[in-house]
């Protein structure tokens, strides 16, 4: 009976450990709408905060990487600051700086990360008359 009891209880515990080392990566859609849509929209209007699109495309604009812009992202929300931002001042005036995303991990900064960044496909610009001198948007 021990001897059938053992190669069990084994096997138990290993198949829990591989469970655990295979845990699913948060799902960074879930992560924005559950923390992050009661600010941000995903398109305009802007709610209390920009919008998601034009934010993914500033993040693409300045970085050549998805792994770059991720990590830059995460970094900034968990420690907003103006240098760090890659929004226009204006937008900094206008809405302020967001608060520190201290509450959520890093692995769920990450995945929310990862989705804004998808947001701001390709072909997507910066913002609405992003670069051109005042007054050119017509």
């Amino acid at each position: 009976m021990k001897l059938v009891i053992l190669p069990l209880a084994a096997g138990l515990i290993l198949s829990a450990a591989a469970v655990d080392c295979f845990a699913a990566a948060p799902d960074g859609k879930a992560v924005f709408e559950r923390n992050c849509s009661v600010c941000h929209s995903v398109a305009p209007p802007p709610k209390s905060a920009p919008p998601i699109i034009p934010i993914a495309s500033r993040y693409r604009a300045k970085f050549s990487s998805k792994a770059e812009g991720v990590k830059a992202m995460t970094a900034f929300m968990q420690s907003p600051s103006k240098a760090a931002s890659v929004i226009e001042a204006q937008a900094i005036e206008r809405f302020g700086l967001m608060p520190a995303m201290s509450a959520l991990s890093e692995a769920d900064l990450r995945a929310a990360a990862g989705w804004v960044w998808d947001q701001g496909g390709a072909g997507m610009g910066p913002g609405r008359g992003a670069g051109q001198p005042k007054g050119s948007c017509r």
